[in-house]
């Protein structure tokens, strides 16, 4: 046992102080985002919106994911990542106080919006700064510890707000995230100071190339799209399945959730250790990873045992793991050939295009086809997502920038 954890110790050894200060400023930040999970639950439950009518907040959830993304790469090439980071954590951290108080359709469509904006500039931002504070061989062990510290925060995050909305109401959920926002700006203020902080890898390119002329990346982006349109199910879809069809509680809800969390935090480090030594490509990790979240989904219709939801997690948190850390680690290296801040805001992006088509998607199909033929299809679209990164895999080198 002692010599597994020190095992376990060792897949961590090597990073830079830097990155150890954004793995705890991300950890304040995502213990407290616990509003996520349960956004569909609140939207349908406490203010009594229709199925169809949170798929469309869902999908201004997205579009304020798009434009901050690009908004926050745009402006990390122009001022530089960390005046982004803080400012993106310290104004969402008052927007998300401020939701509570929209209760019509439009307002909250408009308030969500506003919210994603400022806080999904953070992500392009966040990227850069750990291209800046890791060693090169270093980059996808600091992008799982980043990782680590997001699932660590969401394992908690859900269960303890499960216990809010059981104890308090769903009011509360928002004071928690925005305020952890602004104590994670605060920080960040005081720990990591631009000016005195050791960049490891500086990149700085005289001709850069744009990211919209990189033609793998841009077939890459599409397989993220893809795979965002999957995944994001757990945030909307999934959540309401549990409480529909297996007539779960809020606070089981989170335990479930948060599961994936802990389970990220336990494993993930030196899974990623022992992968990134074998002779697997990035894109071919990925593409396991891929077809591990369709199945995931698809194992939903096997039964009716509600035991079925814990397998159906932990196959979607494995291949979270594997798909996630390497699919960063392709698009930091394919940054480094052009401007960084809009390779990482362009990878963003397609995950905020999943939340603008998936969550929505997702709602609208189980509320006209049900939630067995839902997975079927969101199963389908994974497995066209895993093809892509395998045809990208073979074809890499002949897509040229």
């Amino acid at each position: 046992m002692k010599l597994l954890f020190n095992k376990y110790l060792n897949t961590f050894k090597g990073l830079s102080t830097e990155v150890w200060w954004l793995a705890l400023i991300t950890l304040i930040n995502r213990a407290g985002t616990m509003v996520i999970p349960f956004l569909s639950l609140y939207l349908k439950e406490d203010l009594h919106f229709t199925i169809s009518d949170v798929g469309w907040i869902m999908s201004a959830f997205g579009l304020g994911s798009v434009a901050g993304s690009w908004l926050g790469g745009k402006l990390t090439d122009k001022i530089g990542y960390y005046k982004v980071m803080v400012g993106s954590l310290f104004i969402s951290g008052i927007l998300f106080i401020a939701l509570q108080i929209a209760h019509t359709f439009t307002t909250v469509c408009l308030g969500v919006f506003i919210v994603m904006l400022a806080g999904d500039a953070f992500r392009p931002a966040i990227f850069v700064a750990l291209n800046a504070y890791s060693k090169p061989e270093n980059k996808i062990r600091s992008l799982t510890l980043i990782r680590l510290a997001i699932n660590l925060g969401f394992s908690a995050g859900p269960a303890i707000g499960g216990l809010i909305i059981t104890g308090l109401s769903y009011g509360g959920l928002f004071w928690v995230d925005g305020i952890t926002c602004i104590l994670a700006s605060l920080l960040m203020v005081q720990v990591l100071n631009p000016k005195k902080a050791k960049v490891l890898d500086a990149i700085v390119n005289e001709n850069p190339i744009s990211a919209y002329k990189d033609k793998a990346f841009l077939v890459f982006l599409v397989a993220m799209t893809l795979f965002g349109i999957v995944f994001l199910q757990y945030f909307s879809t999934v959540p309401i399945y549990y409480k529909d069809v297996h007539k779960l509680s809020e606070l089981q809800i989170g335990i479930i959730l948060g599961l994936n969390g802990f389970l990220i935090f336990i494993f993930e480090m030196p899974l990623i250790k022992w992968l990134e030594n074998t002779r697997f490509t990035k894109l071919g990790l990925m593409f396991f990873g891929a077809l591990l979240t369709g199945i995931s989904l698809l194992v939903l219709n096997l039964t009716s045992w509600s035991g079925i939801l814990i397998i159906g997690m932990l196959l979607m948190t494995f291949g979270e793991m594997i798909a996630f850390p390497f699919s960063n680690a392709f698009a930091a290296d394919r940054a480094k050939k052009g401007n960084q801040g809009e390779y990482m805001a362009l990878y963003s992006i397609s995950f905020s295009i999943g939340h603008i088509f998936g969550h929505n998607a997702g709602l609208q199909m189980t509320n006209v086809l049900g939630f067995s033929m839902t997975w079927d299809i969101i199963a389908g679209i994974a497995l066209v997502c895993a093809l892509i990164l395998f045809s990208l895999n073979r074809n890499l080198i002949k897509l040229k920038p």
